[in-house]
């Protein structure tokens, strides 16, 4: 590899063309220890596994052959990566992103891009540096079904969007789930429970098809199946600019649990709902219809399609290649980190509208999250010292 690094108020600039990708992970618990899999294995072209950091010195002995850091200041600075994934515990994503930001290196930081609005706004300033790849893993992106109704979406299949609804309740998790880390579904540890945790996918998805809504309306219930403190259950109504709606619902309370999203349009309904995606067809856009000579309740024409689709896509996998491949090549993100802003305000505006019982016009006033959020973790704390 030909690399040079210019080293200037302590802060490190890629300057030279590079044919492999130095990484360094921070933070190797669970989705750490995924990602060194995927680029130990072979797999992942113009990748290697260079360093890996770790506040806990003890697990860096599961890389033996990996350089091992237990400060990510020291890591960033070091020379030895050219760009780290940050796969640590949510709240330090925006520390650690901004400081591999500023060390001149490229990032790619797990979901969610951080807790709330007002730190990925801090987090996306800190990229000045157009050559810097900066990326975020939402690696539900490269799943054949979500493109592909996307696509439909983007290319008018659907005609204008009237209404969807999205039930995923199939993220059952017990009281041992809970009770394995002291960080888990508290307000401190993990900045929120459902939204934050589990549905950070589904709530990019969702902003990534249909857009960003103007008003959001949730009703969010906290500990409702689990001795926790932060939201199990949500049920959540969005409107947007043109008058269409949204209803999402989730939970980690309910066996077996549902994920069915269904997409009312002008031009007729699709339904993801397990394998491939059934889309009924309308034969002519159904406001045009209701505005024809019909009698009464006359039905239009539709036809049934049902479109195969196998397999989830690359995953995880795929955003690490595509990282690569942007770094490399200049091969177009799937999922810029810019774009991680929109999940996170939709998750704050939810529990912001919740908490007042209020109906919340975006774009939300992040501060005003923020200082919310800082009198639950407050309120948590001292609820801990009087037991």
């Amino acid at each position: 590899m030909r690399i040079l690094i210019a080293v200037h108020r302590k802060k490190a600039t890629l300057c030279a063309i590079m044919d492999k990708v130095r990484i360094g992970i921070i933070g190797t618990g669970g989705m750490g220890q995924h990602h060194s899999r995927s680029l130990l294995s072979g797999k992942l072209e113009n990748m290697e596994l260079r360093a890996v950091c770790d506040v806990d010195e003890a697990r860096l002995a599961n890389f033996p052959d990996q350089l091992g850091f237990t400060d990510s200041g020291e890591l960033c600075r070091s020379g030895e990566v050219d760009a780290v994934i940050i796969a640590t515990h949510h709240f330090a994503h925006t520390t650690l992103g901004i400081e591999a930001l500023e060390n001149g290196l490229h990032v790619l930081v797990e979901k969610p891009l951080s807790v709330h609005k007002a730190d990925c706004e801090r987090l996306i300033a800190a990229h000045r540096n157009p050559d810097q790849v900066f990326a975020a893993m939402f690696n539900q992106r490269t799943d054949p079904h979500y493109r592909k109704l996307r696509d439909l979406i983007n290319r008018g299949e659907l005609g204008e969007i009237r209404r969807y609804v999205w039930i995923i309740t199939n993220w059952f998790r017990t009281e041992a789930y809970f009770g394995s880390g002291g960080w888990r579904a508290t307000w401190a540890g993990e900045g929120g429970g459902v939204l934050m945790n589990q549905c950070a996918h589904q709530l990019d998805l969702l902003q990534w098809m249909f857009g960003m809504p103007e008003k959001v309306r949730a009703f969010c219930e906290f500990g409702r199946y689990h001795d926790i403190e932060v939201e199990d259950d949500v049920t959540a109504y969005l409107e947007y600019a043109n008058g269409s709606k949204g209803v999402f619902i989730t939970t980690t309370g309910e066996s077996p649990g549902t994920n069915r999203l269904e997409v009312t349009g002008e031009r007729g309904k699709v339904v993801l709902e397990g394998a491939g995606i059934d889309f009924t067809r309308n034969e002519i856009p159904m406001s045009e219809f209701s505005r024809g000579e019909n009698v009464g309740n006359g039905r239009m024409e539709t036809w049934d399609v049902h479109i195969d689709i196998d397999g989830r896509g690359g995953q995880h996998a795929e955003i690490l290649q595509n990282f690569g491949d942007a770094i490399l090549k200049g091969t177009p993100l799937i999922a810029p980190a810019a774009e991680g802003i929109r999940s996170v305000e939709l998750m704050n505006s939810m529990l912001y509208s919740s908490i007042n019982e209020a109906t919340v016009e975006l774009p939300l006033d992040g501060a005003a999250y923020e200082t919310l959020l800082q009198r639950l973790i407050r309120e948590s704390e001292e609820k801990k010292k009087v037991r």
